[in-house]
């Protein structure tokens, strides 16, 4: 099937970043998408947003209509975004006036939010963005070790807010309540731990801010320390490209080995190399990232915000934090929702970050991607076409795909594009992209087409769909002066301080080669992903034996206010099940919403879930009993789609495109 130049034009210039340790043998080999945070949004917090300017006037400044930034007393120091507001460097001696000269005057270099029907009653003449809402760009800086008073260090973190009321202009006619920060702030983190929450805001802050509260309320996301723009940055390769390097001998799949150990014993090699240029590199600061001296930032963030209890949305690991938080602060916690909820204390155990999460990841492949296939039928995703003639069954086509899959672990398949030449579709590379979009049941169709056209013996699609996203360094971009690392390893160095006192097994590489094993057996969608997130601790005491701070405490303090817990019946990563326990011990300090559908966290719409989450951030109601079923409103291969009308089909790597931008946000170590 030819493949649109367009397609491949938007693919091309979404490239994205991918971890190490996900990787294939061979620098052709196609593994699955480019670490998460990986394009401008990562490198680049504040990227030109869609609201951006483009038409920067280079004469000289005037005054801005609004007044000046930052302002007084302001602990943020926000000012409004545009491409250069990046915090000041920590060696910086003069921060606050170095930040101060990046105030653009010009309204139109600033980033704006969407036009709303409120828009029609601006009056122009004296304010053009009335009713608009503004993106800020600030900083607010903490300790770097909340535990000795005596250390100056500090961690300067990143903050982004999407504030819905816009600006007010110092002169001039406008409305009322414009210009004011709402009064409650969505405080959101997407997860990880890796993932950029400034990223977050720019992508989903207007969504967020209409779907949780009318468009009522600001949203705020920050990068957590060691991650994207957020200083220090911890990154322990001097080039994404030397990650890149690397990443060709680590991170092999156990189906497709030989010998399994010898493979571990390169991966551990690899994983004492990395930790030990962290060491080189950062000394002491991997200390100070546990999710406790995060769940304290947060703390500094509500602070800062002058709002007496924490209102926010935190997503899979995300809820990790907010777990944490509000059992460290628990007269803090406002009206919080935790969405694709983990159970914090399995990341304690060894690899209890790994092998916790795989319940439902072959579930969602049978009964989601496979068996939903089944009920779209074939104008809606290609592999329920006939075969021969021949109806296809739920059975079949499971039997299909497992022929096909396997047969990639004594073969790969040949491919090429033309923008990266030969190339591999490897079983590592597919079953890692399939795992991917069990996170986005809207990628569902894409796949499907691309297995589709694999099983026909056209490798094309399946080509350009995963080579495009194999690597963090791309040759055909020009280069970025000054260009940041990506801070991949911060997730390792997270999961391993959370989980750093677990006794190692005194056989080694035994165990690990033992837990592989299974964790494979248990799902071979997700089981070698998820043990490659867990591998690395294996080798972090080495280097850090203790940690500044974990918390060891139980989840069932009394909270100011209860918590709304949401679990999927198919997430892939955090099972239903971590949703109950959590609510068994948290009791009548949380409800939980039974959230059936596809996907990792509540992306398979739901207005009974989205009632509640709104009925309880403008409210702060919650349903009466302690479990909540709510169900998705349509079912995957057919969002959006009226079979009255009959739907015009998407173009898969349209579809794709969009999933690489989604999944940075639902997984940030799988790209």
């Amino acid at each position: 099937m030819g493949l649109p130049t367009d397609g491949i034009a938007a693919l091309q210039a979404k490239k994205r970043r991918r971890s190490w340790h996900l990787k294939a043998i061979c620098a052709v080999t196609l593994i699955w998408l480019a670490g998460l945070y990986l394009h401008p949004p990562f490198q680049k917090p504040h990227p030109p947003h869609h609201h951006h300017h483009h038409d920067h006037d280079h004469g000289p400044k005037r005054r801005s209509p609004y007044g000046k930034f930052p302002k007084p007393n302001d602990p943020f120091h926000f000012l409004p975004c545009t491409d250069v507001t990046v915090p000041p460097a920590l060696d910086d001696r003069h921060a606050q006036k170095s930040w101060s000269k990046l105030f653009d005057p010009n309204p139109k270099h600033w980033s704006w939010g969407n036009k709303t029907e409120q828009d029609a009653d601006a009056i122009s003449k004296h304010d053009p963005y009335a009713g608009r809402g503004i993106y800020l760009c600030g900083w607010l800086d903490v300790p770097l070790d909340y535990t000795n008073a005596s250390d100056p260090r500090i961690t300067r973190l990143a903050v982004t807010k999407y504030q819905v009321s816009g600006l007010a202009p110092v002169h001039g006619r406008s409305k009322r309540s414009a210009g004011h920060k709402s009064e409650r702030t969505i405080v959101v983190e997407p997860g990880g731990p890796g993932g950029s929450g400034t990223s977050l805001v720019w992508r989903s802050a207007e969504p967020f801010t209409e779907r949780l509260s009318g468009g009522t309320y600001d949203v705020l996301g920050w990068d957590p320390r060691g991650v994207n723009t957020t200083l220090p940055a911890l990154s322990c390769f001097p080039f994404d490209a030397d990650r890149d390097h690397w990443s060709l001998v680590s991170g092999q799949y156990r189906e497709v080995l030989g010998s399994p150990r010898a493979q571990l014993e390169v991966a551990d090699a690899m994983n004492q190399a990395i930790f030990s240029a962290c060491y080189k590199t950062h000394g002491d600061l991997p200390r100070f990232v546990s999710t406790a001296f995060v769940a304290r930032d947060l703390e500094e963030i509500r602070k800062a915000l002058g709002e007496d209890e924490l209102t926010a949305h935190m997503i899979s690991y995300g809820t990790g934090i907010g777990q944490t938080y509000a059992n460290m602060f628990p007269s803090s916690v406002g009206r919080m929702i935790l969405d694709g909820t983990e159970y914090v204390k399995d990341h304690r155990l060894l690899g209890g970050f790994g092998w916790t999460a795989l319940d439902n990841a072959t579930n969602a492949w049978h009964d989601g991607f496979l068996g939903e296939c089944i009920n779209a039928g074939p104008e809606y995703c290609d592999l329920a076409k006939p075969i021969n003639g021949e109806v296809v069954t739920l059975e079949s086509l499971e039997s299909r795909m497992e022929a096909l899959i396997s047969s990639l672990i004594t073969r790969p398949v040949v491919g090429y594009t033309s923008f990266s030449g030969p190339s591999l579709i490897t079983y590592s590379g597919l079953v890692q992209a399939v795992y991917g979009s069990l996170y986005n049941a809207f990628s569902w169709p894409a796949m499907a087409t691309l297995l589709y056209e694999l099983e026909a013996g056209n490798a094309t699609l399946a080509s350009t769909m995963l080579e495009r996203t194999s690597w963090e360094y791309d040759p055909a971009l020009p280069p970025v002066p000054n260009k940041k690392p990506s801070t991949d390893e911060l997730t390792f160095l997270v999961i391993c301080s959370d989980g750093y006192d677990a006794v190692l097994p005194e056989n080694g590489l035994d165990w690990w080669e033992s837990l592989w094993a299974n964790m494979t057996a248990k799902s071979w969608v997700s089981g070698n992903s998820r043990f490659f997130d867990v591998f690395p601790c294996q080798r972090f005491t080495e280097y850090w034996p203790t940690p500044a701070e974990v918390f060891r405490g139980d989840l069932n303090a009394t909270l100011k206010n209860p918590v709304l817990l949401i679990a999927e019946t198919y997430d892939p990563a955090t099972p239903l099940r971590n949703g109950r326990r959590l609510l068994d011990e948290m009791g009548s300090n949380a409800r939980l919403i039974a959230h059936h559908g596809y996907g990792h966290s509540s992306r398979d719409k739901s207005d009974c879930t989205d009632a509640i989450a709104r009925n309880f951030i403008l409210h702060g109601e919650l349903p009466d009993e302690q479990e909540t079923a709510c169900y998705a409103n349509e079912k995957p291969y057919l969002y959006g789609v009226d079979k009255k009308k009959g739907g015009e089909k998407k173009d898969p790597l349209a579809i794709w495109g969009e999933h690489v931008e989604e999944l940075m946000f639902l997984n940030p170590r799988l790209l």
